[in-house]
C-alpha cells in the first residue's frame, strides 16, 4: 500500500471534486501512487477491508498490461497502441513498455477524467523515434475517439486497441458489446484487442459486496461479468493462448511457487481476423 502521508492533501486542480472519491484515484491509491485525495483512501480502504486481495487485483492488472504489451512488441512486432481509459500515470505505463523495446512506437491515451488530463504530460514523454498522444474523450463516443486516434495512428497498420478494466463501467451489456464491436471494426485485420473486466468467479460474496459498496460511493457505477460474458468481446477474433483467464494467469513469469492466485479480473488477447 502507499504512504498515506505522500498522497495529495494539496488544493484540486480546477474541475476536480475532491468531495466524491473517483475510480482513477482509488486505483493509484491501491497501486501505491500518490495522485489521490482522503475520501479516495477513504473508499479505498473500506473496499480494502473486505476484501484485502483487491490490492493484488489492482497489481496484478497493472503486471497483465505489461506482459500484454511486452509480447505485442518484441514478439508480434506491433508498433501502435491505443489506452482507451487509461486512467493516471503509474509505473509501466504503455509507451514506456513498448518504447523500450521498439522505441518508434507510437501510443494513443485515452480518457475523461479531468485528473488525467493534468497529468497527461507525463504520458506523452516519447522517444525521439517514437511518439505519444492523449486524447481528453468518452469511451461511449467510439467514433470520436477513433476519428481523433487517427491524427497520430495508421488505422491501415495493426493497431493494438487497450480496454483494461473500463467496459465494466458500461453496465448495459448490449451497450457494452455494440461499443467494443464498433472500435474492433475501425482495426484493420491483424490488430489485436487486450481486454479485461471484473468478475465475481474467484471471491463471489466479497466481490459482489465490492461492487455494492462502489456503486453507492459516487463513483461511476460498475458491473461484474462472467468469464462468458467477456468471452464475446472476442468475437470475430482469435484469443491467443491462455484463452480467457484471470489476468494473475496470463502468460505470468515463471516463478519456483508455482501459478498465481487467481485474482477477479479476467481477461484476453484477441486478434483481429
Amino acid at each position: 500500500m502507499s504512504d498515506t502521508s505522500r498522497a495529495s492533501d494539496e488544493p484540486a486542480h480546477e474541475g476536480i471534486d475532491t468531495s466524491v472519491s473517483h475510480v482513477a484515484r482509488i486505483w493509484n491509491y491501491w497501486l501505491g501512487g500518490k495522485d489521490n485525495y482522503p475520501v479516495d483512501r477513504e473508499v479505498g480502504d473500506q473496499i480494502l477491508e473486505m476484501l484485502p486481495d483487491v490490492a493484488t487485483l489492482a497489481r496484478a492488472s497493472r503486471a497483465f498490461l505489461s506482459r500484454a504489451v511486452r509480447h505485442l512488441t518484441a514478439d508480434l512486432g506491433v508498433r501502435q497502441f491505443l489506452d482507451i481509459g487509461t486512467g493516471l500515470p503509474t509505473v509501466d505505463n504503455t509507451h514506456e513498455v513498448a518504447q523500450s523495446i521498439a522505441p518508434d512506437s507510437k501510443v494513443v491515451y485515452v480518457d475523461n477524467d479531468p485528473l488525467v488530463l493534468v497529468h497527461a504530460r507525463a504520458l506523452l514523454t516519447s522517444t525521439p523515434e517514437g511518439a505519444t498522444s492523449y486524447i481528453d474523450a468518452d469511451l461511449r463516443d467510439p467514433a470520436s475517439i477513433m476519428d481523433k486516434a487517427a491524427d497520430l495512428l495508421d488505422f491501415d497498420r495493426p493497431i493494438a486497441l487497450f480496454l483494461m478494466g473500463i467496459v465494466e463501467f458500461i453496465t448495459d451489456d448490449d451497450e457494452a458489446y455494440d461499443i467494443v464491436e464498433r472500435l474492433k471494426s475501425r482495426l484493420c485485420p491483424g490488430s489485436f484487442l487486450t481486454l479485461y473486466d471484473g468478475t465475481n468467479t474467484v471471491h463471489k460474496e466479497a466481490s459482489d459486496q465490492i461492487v455494492e459498496v462502489w456503486n453507492q460511493s459516487g463513483n461511476a457505477p460498475l458491473t461484474l461479468r462472467t468469464p462468458d460474458q467477456i468471452t464475446r468481446f472476442f468475437d470475430g477474433m482469435e484469443i491467443l493462448d491462455p484463452g480467457v483467464v484471470s489476468v494473475s494467469r496470463w502468460r505470468p513469469e515463471a516463478t519456483p511457487w508455482g501459478e498465481p492466485a487467481e485474482v477477479d479480473a479476467f481477461g484476453a488477447v484477441g486478434r483481429k481476423l
